[in-house]
Order: C-alpha cells, then sequence, then structure tokens
C-alpha cells in the first residue's frame, strides 16, 4: 500500500463513531494501512478521499472479475513476488478448450468433464469452472450457437476467442449477462474491442507481441476507461513465455509500473501438443505467474495435480488448512456407534478420518476448531483444553445422535481426561492411541 496509516488517517473523517466495526479512526486507518479493512466500511469518508485511498490502496496487480454471481472468477489482486513474503492472493483460472469447429459430442464431453471433474481434499472443493470458446470457422452465426450451447449447458465463467470484433460482438452478445472475458484487444482493434468491452461491462485481454507492445497496449485502454484487463504478451515459447511472466511480475511489484500491473492469461495448449507436456507447462505457469492457464483438454490424471498444486502455492502460508468445525459421519455410523473428538488441523482431520475409515466401524468424528492447530500444538496453546472441548461437545448435538455417554480423546491429550469428567458428568472419557495408525485396532474392541 502506497500510504501509511497515518497518511490515510488524515484522510479520514475523524469522527471516531465505530461505524466501520473499530473504535477509532486511527485503529480503521491502520487496518486499512495491513489491508485487513475495506474502504467501503466507513459510511463517511468524503468522495475526495475516496477517490485518493482507492488509488492508493489498489495493489500492483490489479484485481479482475470474470464472470457474474456465485461462480465469478476473480483473478490478480497480487502483492508479493514470492508467496512466503506474504501470500499469493487468488489462484489462477483454469479453462478447458472448446472451439466452432469441434462435433456436438466433443463439445459435450469437454463440457462434462469440465463440471465432473471435482476433488475433494482438506475439506474443500477442487474445480475448475471456466471455459474458453474460439472462434476458430471464422463464423460468427456459428460462434454464437457455440456460446449459447455453453452458457444453457454450464455455469462456468466464460472467455470469448476470436481475431474478428464483429465474431466477439456476436459472442459477447450471446452471453453478455454472464460477463465473459473478450480475447483479445490488439494494437490494430484496441478501439473497438475496448468499445465493445465497455459497453457490456466485460473484461478484456490485451494481447501484443512482447512486453513492450503490451505495456503501451494496456495504457491505451486505460485511457479508454477500461480497468477489467487481463494481459498477453503473445509468445508461445514456453522459456520466452515463463520470461515474460517474471518480467511482468517484476515491473508491475518492484518497479510500481502500472501499464504491466495486470493478471495474465496463458497457453499451454498452444505450446505443444503432447498432453503430459502440457501438464507440465501448466505447472510452472501455476506457479510462475499466470492468472489464467487455457489448457488444450482435462484429463483427471494431469488435472488433479495442477489443482492440488494451486491449493498449495494460494493457501496462506501464515494461516493453516483447517477443517470446518462440526459432527462429521463415518462408515454410516448409528446410535451407538463411537464418538471420537480432534482438532480441526485438517492434515491431522484426514489422518483420523482416514484411519477411522480403513478401520470399517461406523463412528462419529468431532472436529473441533482450533484455529488450524494440530492436537498437540492446540492443546499447548489452550485451545484444545478440557473446558473447551466439554462446552463444545454439549453444544454440538451429538447428545441426540448417540444413546450412550462414551468420548473418545486422542492418547496426547491423555491429561485432560479428568477435566472433561467435570466439564460432562455421566460421560466416560476415553483414552485413544496417541498415533493414528494404531485407531483401526483400538476402534475394533469398540462396546457402546
Amino acid at each position: 500500500m502506497a500510504l501509511t496509516g497515518i497518511e490515510i488517517f488524515k484522510l479520514l473523517p475523524k469522527t471516531n463513531c465505530g461505524d466501520c466495526g473499530v473504535p477509532t479512526c486511527l485503529a480503521f486507518a491502520m487496518n486499512l494501512a495491513a489491508g485487513k479493512a475495506e474502504l467501503s466500511a466507513c459510511p463517511h469518508v468524503s468522495e475526495e478521499a475516496k477517490a485518493q485511498l482507492s488509488e492508493a490502496s489498489a495493489p500492483p496487480i490489479l484485481p479482475v472479475t470474470i464472470g457474474a454471481g456465485d461462480k465469478a472468477l476473480k483473478v490478480g489482486g497480487e502483492t508479493v513476488m514470492f508467496r512466503h513474503e506474504k501470500r499469493f492472493e487468488n489462484a489462477a483460472g483454469i479453462a478447458i478448450l472448446i472451439t466452432d469447429t469441434m462435433a456436438d459430442g466433443e463439445v459435450d464431453a469437454r463440457l462434462k468433464k469440465s463440471k465432473e471433474l471435482i476433488y475433494e481434499r482438506v475439506g474443500l472443493s477442487l474445480e475448475t469452472n471456466l471455459v474458453a470458446l474460439k472462434a476458430e470457422s471464422g463464423d460468427a452465426a456459428k460462434f454464437a450457437a457455440l456460446v449459447n450451447k455453453v452458457k444453457g449447458a454450464s455455469d462456468a465463467s466464460i472467455i470469448l476467442i476470436s481475431d474478428k470484433v464483429d465474431v466477439l460482438a456476436e459472442g459477447v452478445k450471446a452471453c453478455a449477462d454472464r460477463k465473459p472475458l473478450i480475447y483479445a484487444a490488439t494494437p490494430d482493434n484496441a478501439d473497438a474491442v475496448a468499445a465493445l468491452a465497455k459497453d457490456n461491462g466485460c473484461a478484456v485481454a490485451a494481447k501484443a507481441p512482447g512486453v513492450e507492445a503490451l505495456a503501451a497496449l494496456t495504457e491505451k485502454l486505460a485511457a479508454a476507461g477500461l480497468k477489467n484487463i487481463v494481459i498477453d504478451s503473445e509468445s508461445r515459447d514456453v522459456k520466452q513465455a515463463l520470461e515474460d511472466q517474471i518480467v511482468i511480475r517484476g515491473a508491475a511489484l518492484n518497479k510500481k509500473f502500472r501499464p504491466l500491473g495486470y493478471p495474465t492469461i496463458v497457453f499451454p495448449c498452444e505450446m505443444t501438443d503432447n498432453p503430459m507436456k502440457e501438464a507440465m507447462i501448466a505447472a510452472m505457469f501455476v506457479a510462475k505467474y499466470a492468472g489464467i492457464i487455457v489448457l488444450s483438454d482435462f484429463y483427471g490424471e494431469s488435472l488433479f495435480p495442477l489443482l492440488v498444486e494451486r491449493l498449495n502455492i494460494y493457501t496462506d502460508p501464515q494461516r493453516p488448512l483447517a477443517t470446518t468445525q462440526g459432527i462429521y459421519e463415518i462408515n454410516n455410523p448409528t446410535d451407538s456407534s463411537p464418538l471420537l473428538v480432534t482438532s480441526n488441523f485438517s492434515l491431522t482431520y484426514f489422518i483420523v478420518s482416514g484411519e477411522i475409515e480403513n478401520s470399517k466401524v461406523p463412528s462419529y468424528l468431532y472436529v473441533k476448531d482450533t484455529e488450524g492447530l494440530s492436537v498437540m500444538t492446540s492443546w499447548a496453546a489452550g485451545k484444545f483444553s478440557a473446558d473447551i472441548i466439554g462446552p463444545a461437545i454439549k453444544k454440538s448435538g451429538i447428545e441426540d445422535k448417540i444413546k450412550h455417554r462414551k468420548l473418545i480423546i486422542p492418547g496426547y491429550i491423555a491429561a485432560e481426561s479428568g477435566g472433561l469428567e467435570e466439564e460432562l458428568p455421566g460421560w466416560e472419557i476415553m483414552v485413544g492411541p496417541r498415533e493414528g495408525a494404531h485407531i483401526p485396532g483400538y476402534l475394533k474392541d469398540w462396546k457402546p
């Protein structure tokens, strides 16, 4: 952020009204400077100050939204070169390519992959939710028919690709309400494509040969009033494309060069004919530093690793992955099934739940919110103690699901068993294994 907390404070109304959610304007200014608050939270800031603060608080790489509603994709908004410096903000969008020269069966098959290749991992749903529609035929009516077909069959965000403005216009007309990304404005058609994007409130991709030409093009689009811009340096050589990504990122973040301060789009589908090599190239761009990656097709064996890589890259390194607090039913439990408790550190949850599943014993697992800390760490920090677990069990509703009153706690917190007996009168506190691998053997001896 260009302004310090004190500089921001000077532009605020200084009423200390608390309407923003914090008691003083100075505290709110400090939160703004740290990126922990949004300017919109202050209802009393003047329009003049709002303009100054909005410009000052804009990240070096501007955020861009593609699509509308719950399925809209947000890319960009990045503030650091390396994830360990803070975090990467908005995960790269991964698109499947569909052309208007494909047979209907192939189009249907790719849409099916786009919708069905969804994976559950660490309590999260990993999916793509982006389709790139290319007008290979050059026929505006044929392209519009494809757009209508995809729009009716999928709720994914859409990229419209053509080198003809009239074809793009027909595509936009067919799905303007979905706010597609228009690809692409070039030095030759910038005025016409900019007008199309502006009239329909759509994001636009800027494409030019090389970084310098790209910067000149984005300046022209920005001068036309466009802010939602995605950029493509047009390189389809892997080495040059990677170099361009690094140069663009460095110029925007380190040199504050606003003409390159936009998320990028890359096309591994145009860099090789080998699906596995394409996946490797895509994996490289997930890390450095693409905002959108267009693939020729989706294959489960390569898409899943890409999605997991993206999850890992875009996970905040300062905040552990956490599972939602609540009761998890494993192996179809009944009212006589055992009840176990653990912390909500995702790795802990998946180890414990996996071992319970492997045991084949129908069970309930209560996951307690420990701010993403493991059992031992949360216990040492006072976040997984008897006085916290006991009340949580009472409020969880588990007593309506089981007829016994037995609770199995991790062996690492055996010292809390006495305190839990006090917190949960009438309950039997059972000390389970210290290691997840021993859970199946332990549960085989379960008796309600």
